[in-house]
């Protein structure tokens, strides 16, 4: 079986200035309680990887509002005004990265890779500062690989046994993230008692531990 733990022992992982993958797409798919109880934490400093900056009330936006957030690495941050303005007055790094070469930069690390080439970015600003590798004749970027000290996964059905499955487009980053961190804590919307090996997206070994279920 594996680890069950309730918010407190989640909140003895974390420490001021870690890095942390956090899954979800605009919020769906999203740990909502996990990220409920680092705001319950004095934690900060923190370095965010995730696809987008979620929106005010949701998502990792609620940390960025909060003031918990030094750096965010993602996609777009157009639907949470807050980390716009905080960027803006130099209080957030943001670092955007193309999404597909920031998924691809976090399996690179998952999968032990060194990076990956893509021609996407190239003689744009995200090549400031990048290698640039010719490959048969073209030009491609090097991105360098990201890991985290722990990855927060959300959206899942959850067996006894640590196995993970995705409702719908929950799955989003949440599979992908759970490869390229230390430890790995994933809330589960539903626990079941096993999954049908057939459907399993993300197997126990990778699985660190899962939210207890709300005492409803």
């Amino acid at each position: 079986m594996k680890s069950f733990i309730d918010e407190k022992t989640f909140q003895s992982l974390l420490h001021d200035g870690m890095t942390l993958m956090v899954g979800g797409f605009l919020s769906n798919g999203s740990p909502e309680r996990l990220i409920g109880a680092i705001l319950d934490t004095s934690i900060t400093d923190l370095t965010i990887i995730c696809n987008d900056g979620g929106f005010e009330d949701r998502g990792v936006g609620r940390l960025i509002v909060a003031g918990r957030v030094k750096k965010l690495i993602a996609s777009h941050i157009g639907t949470n005004p807050t980390a716009g303005r905080l960027m803006q007055e130099g209080k957030l790094i943001v670092t955007l990265i193309p999404q597909g070469s920031l998924i691809e930069k976090i399996r690179a690390h998952g999968a032990g890779l060194g990076g990956i080439l893509t021609p996407t970015g190239l003689n744009t600003i995200v090549a400031e500062g990048k290698r640039v590798i010719q490959v048969q004749g073209r030009d491609y970027l090097l991105e360098e690989p990201l890991r985290a000290d722990l990855a927060l996964i959300g959206g899942a059905i959850a067996d006894r046994y640590g196995n993970l499955r995705y409702r719908g487009t929950m799955r989003n980053f949440n599979p992908i993230i759970a490869m390229a961190a230390d430890t790995v804590v994933a809330e589960p919307s539903t626990i079941v008692e096993m999954l049908d090996p057939e459907i399993i997206i993300t197997p126990y070994p990778l699985v660190d531990y899962i939210l207890k279920e709300e005492f409803r």
